[in-house]
């Protein structure tokens, strides 16, 4: 292309984005969401937000190392530079191969968030992300490097300006502005720095190569050594401030040989494997750590059925309930944390709002327990993936030093949803059945997003990775470390490439070669209609993969039951009420005990309907001690009566009374005779029958008629509860809908203000409506029926908001203008009072 026939050079940021396509303009509202809450004007306002510092402090914390490298080299090169002086302060004298292939890349992605603008020729880093990238005393550029010598010298005197030159071996000059130049050029000629420096003391060299790489700044006494007296009188050293001293960026970087960076990083870190197993292998234990997360659910709601925990007066629960959750599942704290916040994300866990508030199971919950258990498992890992409630922080300490406790304020992290999803991508980059080393995971990490504004922040993306890692393997979508076919589809994923003909364990630290670079798509997060249909993928690859529940125990002497896998569920509940756990693991252990019968019976159970469920659900015979136990506790049970006086018993076996009276562990009771087969007690019902079976009686509960009185546990269910919204960071991603729109609006606002104006009609800028009266505004339509012509108008609509347009009216009557509207593209009606003004278009007007 010739000269004549290139586009002009944008001059600023607006321009430079008035030139891009949809699909640009598209993608840059994209990765950067905050530019249209709400949708601006016009381009012109589209660049001032994109330059705002909110939104360039985000942009910036979202690049990938080296581009965020990339922007800080232009900070520290002219303003504006070209790709070859970015070259070479990025690829420095040696030209990298691997820093000269990805800066192209690197440049096209700032160009995209709008941070770099205008062509390779004059590169221009926006001017907030300079003022916050380039070096100063108060800011240390991440570069290392400090001022230039204009900068450093700005304010010294002329005569000492003229001392350093002649020092230099540089002709003086007439003014101070030439002498910097020359200083400056210089200190950029690298023959002539190499000969400067060649006559420099070896201790002076000492002193530039410990300020070389940064920080520049260092001290001197007023009387400074002859080692920086040499390098002061020279100019290698500049003074900043008394005692102070810096050392100029053209000198730095000869001493560099070019390089802004000391390790520039192209690419990321490649992940390191620790072992690679058959896919095969990977599934089942996937699937077996999912079977376990759903039994791990399900019992921690059956623990608060009848009503869990207390709820803090701050929210959450206390120490002592989280420990003695923890000790029920038979699980650390921390995974006790994670399982109460997974079933609280999840919607099946909420408080009551009772006056006495207490956590209890949803209404949803039961409706949980009735899915299949594949979809059971789909529920819980989407609601994990989405949820910005981060267990891992409980325990640990707020920004008011107050402690963070499960179900409790506080917990939300807004990166955690995508931490999360980034680490499943990048084990979705791997082959299956290869579980990466959690170290080169971090650094990949850690490279793809280097800048936090504090040490904690980076600290708590690192332990969000670690959670992520470990919370993954509890819940079944990783397998032994590596992600699992659910696991993959859960993301919506393509199938991974084979790891080959063996896939045998290999050592830690190889290598695999594949998906590492950063120029590879990652996997976006999916909208909730995408994760809906990813996640019914992955429950149907699951189903398969867990164990069929059983329909049979085996009935043991030692009264003792064992099921081997796990049980359908009316035979299972029936059983827990039955029985006690003894043990679990990949079978488990119950034991019959009086108690345990007793507590059948209490629930409403006849002796024969025991015999008949055990019986009918043993694949060995029912033992005879099993049967005993049964008929002895069931002959003994309700033998006692315990009714309301304050309480009374009554027994018609007048001896066992006198048993009981005669009893010392009566004595807090406050019994006393009132018939032969009566006796009366200060305590109340509950506190008469737990006393009584305390010292080995089985009395049971009667009404006020005499009937026996069946004590069932009540299901405590709170009201129908949402699951907790994530907290969002930053603006939502916008829909294509949203986007298209938001272009058409921002398309139509830039061409009504920019469209040339006829001399005198338009206002006298910055975005002004036009302003005319309504005579001359009638007078003005009329007359562009006639003609055709196009119309520039301000309009404000019924909410107040004011716009400009370009129309070409069709007809005026009855107060309203139909017109062919330009910045729509469609014909619309508008009432001519809410038309502020008008303005005929120039002649040429595009």
């Amino acid at each position: 292309m010739s000269t004549e026939d290139r586009p002009p050079a944008p001059r600023s940021l607006a321009e430079a984005l008035r030139a891009r396509g949809d699909a640009a303009l598209g993608a840059l509202l994209r990765s950067r969401p905050d530019l249209i809450t709400p949708v601006p004007t016009d381009l012109t306002q589209l660049a001032t937000r994109a330059g705002t510092r909110a939104s360039v402090v985000r942009a910036l914390e979202r690049l990938d190392r080296f581009a965020l490298q990339t922007a800080e080299a232009l900070a520290v090169a002219a303003d504006p530079a070209t790709y070859g002086e970015l070259l070479g302060l990025m690829a420095g004298d040696d030209a990298d191969p691997a820093v000269v292939a990805a800066l192209p890349h690197a440049v096209d992605l700032l160009r995209e968030q709008a941070l770099v603008w205008g062509d390779d020729d004059r590169l221009r880093l926006v001017r907030t992300a300079r003022e916050l990238l380039a070096p100063s005393p108060q800011h240390p550029s991440p570069t290392g490097l400090g001022p230039t010598v204009q900068e450093a010298t700005a304010g010294m005197s002329p005569g000492r300006i003229q001392e350093i030159v002649a020092a230099a071996g540089l002709a003086s000059t007439h003014d101070s502005v030439s002498a910097v130049t020359a200083l400056a050029g210089l200190f950029t000629d690298r023959a002539r720095m190499a000969a400067l420096l060649a006559d420099a003391p070896a201790d002076s060299v000492e002193v530039l190569e410990r300020l070389v790489w940064g920080p520049p700044y260092g001290q001197v006494t007023a009387d400074p050594a002859p080692r920086l007296r040499w390098l002061l009188d020279r100019g290698l050293l500049l003074p900043t401030a008394p005692g102070t001293v810096v050392l100029p960026r053209e000198v730095a970087l000869h001493l560099r040989r070019g390089l802004a960076h000391r390790t520039p990083e192209p690419v990321p870190p490649v992940l390191e494997t620790a072992a690679v197993r058959r896919p095969q292998v990977v599934d089942s234990a996937a699937a077996g750590q999912a079977y376990t997360a759903l039994a791990t659910v399900e019992e921690l709601l059956k623990d608060w059925d009848e009503g869990g925990p207390a709820v803090l007066r701050a929210g959450g629960l206390s120490v002592r309930d989280l420990k003695r959750t923890a000790v029920a599942l038979d699980v650390p704290e921390p995974a006790a944390a994670f399982w109460v916040e997974l079933a609280y994300a999840a919607g099946l866990i909420a408080s009551d709002g009772e006056a006495d508030e207490r956590y209890a199971a949803t209404p949803a919950y039961d409706e949980w327990l009735e899915q299949p258990p594949a979809e059971r498992w789909s529920r819980l890992v989407t609601a994990w993936l989405a949820a910005t409630r981060t267990a891992g922080l409980v325990g640990g300490r707020d920004a008011k030093d107050r402690t963070l406790s499960a179900l409790g304020p506080g917990l939300d992290r807004s990166a955690a949803p995508e931490v999360r999803h980034r680490v499943l991508a990048l084990l979705a980059g791997l082959p299956e059945g290869a579980a990466p080393a959690a170290g080169p995971v971090l650094a990949r990490l850690r490279w793809e997003r280097p800048l936090r504004g504090d040490r904690r922040e980076d600290d708590l993306r690192g332990r969000l990775a670690e959670w992520a890692l470990s919370e993954a393997e509890l819940l079944g979508v990783t397998g032994r470390g590596a992600l699992s076919a659910q696991g993959r589809a859960l993301l919506g994923a393509p199938a991974a490439p084979a790891p080959g003909p063996e896939a045998e364990p290999v050592g830690p630290g190889d290598k695999l070669p594949v998906h590492h670079h950063h120029r590879t798509t990652p996997l976006a997060p999916l909208s909730p209609a995408e994760q809906a249909v990813a996640s019914a993928a992955a429950a149907r690859l699951l189903a398969p993969l867990l164990p069929e529940p059983l329909d049979h125990v085996l009935l043991q002497a030692d009264l003792t039951a064992v099921a081997p896998g796990p049980l359908r569920r009316p035979l299972a509940d029936m059983l827990g009420v039955l029985a006690d756990v003894e043990s679990k693991g990949g079978a488990t252990v119950y034991r019959f005990t009086p108690g345990s019968v007793r507590r059948a019976l209490d629930a409403g159970q006849a002796a024969s309907d025991l015999h008949a469920f055990l019986a009918a659900h043993s694949r060995t015979p029912v033992p005879q001690p099993l049967a005993y136990l049964i008929d002895d506790v069931a002959r003994r049970h309700g033998h006692l009566r315990v009714g309301t006086a304050s309480a009374y018993v009554r027994c018609d076996d007048d001896a066992v009374l006198s048993e009981i009276l005669a009893d010392k562990r009566a004595a807090g009771l406050g019994l006393r005779r009132l018939a032969p087969t009566v006796l009366a007690a200060q305590a109340d019902p509950a506190g008469l029958l737990e006393g009584l079976r305390a010292m080995g009686f089985a009395p049971a509960a009667e009404s006020a008629e005499g009937d026996v009185l069946i004590t069932r546990a009540l299901a405590h269910r709170t009201p129908p509860r949402t699951a907790p919204e994530p907290v969002p960071d930053g603006p939502p991603v916008p829909d294509d809908t949203l986007l298209a729109a938001a272009l058409r609006a921002i398309r139509a606002g830039d061409l009504a203000s920019t469209t040339p104006r006829k001399p005198g009609t338009a206002p006298a800028g910055n975005g002004e409506l036009p302003r005319t009266g309504a005579a001359e505004t009638l007078a003005t339509m009329q007359a562009a029926v006639l003609t055709g012509e196009a119309l520039w108008i301000g309009y404000v609509n019924a909410e107040g908001a004011a716009s400009q347009r370009v129309i070409a009216p069709i007809r005026v009557e009855g107060g309203f203008v139909t017109a062919y509207d330009h910045t729509a593209d469609e014909v619309r009606t508008y009432p001519l009072h809410r038309i502020t003004g008008v303005a005929e278009l120039a002649d040429d007007a595009g």
